[in-house]
């Protein structure tokens, strides 16, 4: 008890002597890795012992630091409260160039230094405003320049590096390898390579290249590192909500609403930037369908690592625009996690952000409540919780031709496609395209088991006989293929063209690729998109490529398919069957 009362009666005294002049560093009692467990430790400190103090250190771990000291009296406070067993014998004397922001006491503002006082004129000093006479006032002496404190000699750096803890000396490797010094492990382990990256920062900076970091140095080095951070606001968010504490850049973004799962900050100012926290409960199935849906989300660019675990997944992406990361985790029935999306060509500014909201992140118990959503938010198909899905470049119809998932659909614009898709769920490779007829062969980069194969027509058809066109007339709205019956109108085009089929039939540009089928339930041909051009047609008149074409296209590419002579009418419930069993829709993505 009597040690108690020593330390605190020393740290009392010391605090009082403390003047502006002095206040300059820290006892730094401990660190921890969470927010949560840092302000568990500065309650227990703060019951028994005065200015305690916590700060977000650089690293990303908490600090709780007592002061500010003059070195004098923080040596002396530091030696009394480790002598008592007040503090732990690994404390040390801290400059605090690595203490980013403020975290305790809470809701208190950042410590400043103390200004000089400038004493106020007297009464007896004071003219009356009544007296116009000019007083003659005595030149000021000159402030004397302060003289610069001498920096460490080699050994005293030494020394005040022992005093480093580990995530300090860690958070000195990272700053060096940002300064392009480092390239090696961050181990907090002050090697042969580490030294050289020292020395080599020194010479950079116009120090002597001793290898060996003195207290200034460390701040100065540091400084700059952490220089890329300002007006980032950083600060520790809590939604109780959610159920999610952590550090976000709140200097660019700010709350805009909840809309499960999700709770999303916009930008605030010129930088584009965006997070989202993720919460809602759920099992590995409810975990593997937010995966999948957030793949289909504009603010996840295709471009970009993927990893899927049994209870986590990560998404990276990246476009011209943009840079994107998620990560989620599923623990407890609850799946928390966030997104951070920031403007692309800013990669410093971002990773740094980045590694900080990583660190800091915290999930506690609770769940975005559903019913937190705005009801009279916008609604539509290609928005999810507001999120804007990602959509193809153009959508068209297809059909297979092989029981392995080869697809024949119309050829234009396919090349210039950055991805195709069938169903916007399996990807296909363009294995030929022939531009004068405008048939091109897809085949999937893994076997597919479609419902119905084409097979094609070898006879000559008869003129005026139904026929039946399976397509997606309006893209993937209605999820399903749908048939628009008309007839044979002709076997060759308005220009005698023999490689076409004219036909007496209304389609929309979704059809376009789609399979052409007559009463047998076999295919004639490919319906082909609407001539360009200032003569417009009448809108029964539409062109398909014939089957002969398509079957020439098909055997340059070697592949084998079925056709049939079969001239038995099928009942329309059949046809409909097999028109939609072999029709896919085509998506070109960029």
């Amino acid at each position: 008890m009597r040690a108690y009362f020593t330390g605190l009666f020393v740290a009392g005294v010391l605090a009082a002597q403390a003047s502006a002049q002095d206040a300059q560093v820290w006892v730094q009692i401990e660190a921890q890795p969470t927010l949560f467990e840092a302000q568990e430790r500065l309650r227990d400190y703060a019951r028994s012992l005065p200015n305690v103090n916590g700060f977000t250190l650089d690293s990303g771990w908490h600090a709780v630091a007592l002061g500010p000291y003059s070195p004098a009296e923080a040596g002396l406070l530091l030696r009394t409260l480790r002598r008592d067993g007040l503090i732990p014998r690994d404390s040390f004397v801290a400059v605090g160039g690595n203490f980013s922001r403020q975290i305790w006491p809470i809701g208190g503002g950042m410590i400043q230094p103390l200004q000089p006082l400038v004493p106020a004129p007297t009464d007896e000093t004071a003219q009356p405003l009544a007296d116009p006479a000019p007083v003659v006032t005595a030149e000021p002496e000159p402030i004397p320049e302060p003289i610069a404190e001498p920096d460490e000699t080699p050994q005293q750096a030494r020394q005040s590096e022992r005093l480093l803890s580990r995530p300090d000396r860690e958070a000195l490797q990272v700053a060096l390898k940002w300064a392009g010094t480092y390239n090696a492990a961050i181990d907090g382990s002050f090697g042969r390579g580490t030294r050289a990256a020292m020395g080599l920062w020194q010479d950079q900076n116009g120090f002597e290249p001793t290898g060996i970091l003195t207290t200034k140095q460390r701040v100065a080095l540091l400084s700059a590192y952490n220089a890329v951070l300002d007006g980032m606001g950083l600060a520790e968010v809590r939604d109780d909500a959610a159920g999610i504490a952590m550090a976000l850049p709140m200097g660019v973004v700010e709350f805009a609403r909840y809309e499960p799962p999700f709770v999303q900050y916009d930008a605030s100012d010129d930088i584009p930037a965006r997070v989202l926290l993720i919460s809602q409960p759920g099992d590995q199935n409810t975990l593997f369908g937010l995966y999948d849906i957030m793949e289909t989300l504009e603010i996840v660019p295709l471009d970009g690592p993927r990893e899927r675990r049994n209870s986590s997944f990560t998404l990276e992406g990246a476009n011209e625009d943009i840079v994107s990361y998620t990560q989620a985790e599923l623990r407890n029935g609850q799946i928390k996690g966030f997104t951070l999306i920031w403007p692309a060509g800013d990669e410093e500014r971002r990773s740094r952000i980045l590694d900080e909201m990583k660190a800091s992140f915290q999930p506690f118990e609770g769940i975005l409540d559903p019913a937190l959503g705005d009801p009279g938010a916008d609604q539509a198909p290609d928005l999810m919780a507001g999120l804007e899905i990602r959509k193809p470049v153009s959508m068209r119809s297809g059909f297979y031709v092989t029981p392995q998932g080869t697809v024949v659909t119309s050829a234009d614009g396919l090349g210039s496609c950055a991805r195709i898709t069938l169903d916007d769920l399996y990807e296909v490779g363009l294995e030929a395209s022939d531009t004068d007829t405008n048939v091109a062969v897809l085949t999937p980069t893994e076997p597919l088991a479609p419902a119905e194969v084409a097979s094609f027509q070898q006879s000559v058809p008869r003129l005026q006989t139904e026929v039946a066109v399976a397509g997606y007339p309006y893209g993937g709205a209605l999820g399903a293929p749908t048939l628009t019956f008309g007839r044979l109108a002709d076997i060759r085009g308005l220009n005698g063209e023999e490689t076409l089929n004219r036909l007496a039939l209304s389609s929309l540009p979704g059809d376009a690729g789609g399979p052409v089928i007559d009463s047998a339930g076999t295919v004639l041909g490919m319906l082909l998109p609407r001539p360009a051009g200032d003569r417009q047609l009448p809108a029964e008149v539409s062109f398909s490529a014939d089957a002969k074409t398509i079957k020439s296209v098909l055997d340059g590419a070697g592949i084998i398919y079925s056709a049939s002579d079969a001239v038995e009418v099928k009942a329309p419930e059949d046809l409909t069957e097999i028109g939609m069993g072999m029709t896919v829709l085509v998506s070109c993505w960029d």
